[in-house]
């Protein structure tokens, strides 16, 4: 599994996030996928207030506070 980790350079937030996410990774097998919103203008004008964004095959798995367990049931689920 590949998840996209949408984010932007200096933002508390997203940090947190890559830390749950990396977290997540000593328990299952994906890989993260990190994009810049700010390379990207139609990404910017899609995310701009929503990130941190966590996706995986197109469909968001969650965003801003970036919740591990909810992330983790969500890829269990996918996962089946």
């Amino acid at each position: 599994m590949n998840l996209k980790f949408y984010t932007k350079v200096d933002c508390p937030l997203c940090e947190k996030a890559k830390v749950r996410l990396q977290e997540l990774q000593s328990e299952m097998d994906f890989t993260i996928e990190e994009v810049d919103i700010y390379q990207d203008d139609a990404l910017l004008e899609k995310y701009q207030i929503m990130i941190p964004v966590v996706e995986l095959d197109g469909e968001m798995l969650g965003y801003g506070i970036i919740n591990k367990e909810e992330i983790r049931k969500r890829l269990l689920e996918k996962n089946r």
